[in-house]
């Protein structure tokens, strides 16, 4: 499979999740057709990899709690914040592998 077809389907899979818009009229909307929305869906889960971009820091304020922020693939940012339980955490990091 393309990298470059790979990459497009992930934004457009996770714009239409990130949006919560039903998949029909975001097809619609772009101009593809939901078997193909599916079909990428399912197949790039399969795949079930995740990769993240590079981890940044910032400086922090006294006022501000410290948090960890991963940026993932496709532009989404996970802020996990410093009280977060590892069970929590645990749950939060396999759904985003799924």
């Amino acid at each position: 499979m393309s990298e470059i077809k790979r990459e497009c389907w992930s934004k457009l899979i996770a714009e239409q999740q990130t949006s919560r818009q039903p998949v029909r009229p975001f097809c619609r909307e772009h101009g593809i057709t939901e078997p193909s929305f599916y079909y990428w869906r399912k197949r790039l889960r399969k795949n079930g990899t995740v990769r993240f971009a590079l981890l940044e820091t910032q400086a922090v304020t006294a006022d501000a709690a410290p948090t960890i922020e991963l940026v993932l693939s496709t532009g989404e940012r996970l802020r996990i914040g410093n009280g977060v339980d590892a069970a929590t955490l645990r749950l939060v990091l396999d759904a985003v592998r799924r």
